[in-house]
């Protein structure tokens, strides 16, 4: 191999790492969104790792990439059609419920009780 096809292997299989890793949080952050209790989830997750495992010593780019292809579409069949979010975090309930006055305005903290000079 010349340095310029071991440069461009190892930039590939770098980013096939990274869209596995990816893939991987995505499908395991969605089990929770599946799972109503622990118990549930942890033999989920534990399914789902395995699934992972098997194919983990796979060696030709070209089946990695058509692996990576099929877990994608098959992570978006099973997606959750709706997932929870956390209250606070943007779309959840409780996302700015209480937003910051504009500027401009004053809050006045002391009401009732002002100086009379």
């Amino acid at each position: 191999m010349s340095v310029a096809s071991t440069a461009a292997y190892a930039a590939r299989r770098a980013a096939q790492k990274e869209r596995v890793r990816i893939l991987y949080r995505r499908a395991l952050k969605d089990t929770l969104n599946w799972a109503v209790h622990r118990h549930l989830f942890y033999e989920d997750a534990s399914n789902l790792r395995e699934r992972f495992d098997a194919n983990k010593h796979v060696e030709d780019l070209n089946t990695i990439d058509r692996l990576i292809a099929d877990g994608e579409a098959n992570y978006n069949k099973w997606r959750h059609p709706d997932p929870y979010i956390v209250p606070w975090a943007p779309g959840g309930s409780k996302f700015t419920r209480n937003p910051t006055p504009p500027s401009g305005i004053e809050i006045v903290y002391n009401y009732g009780r002002e100086d009379n000079d």
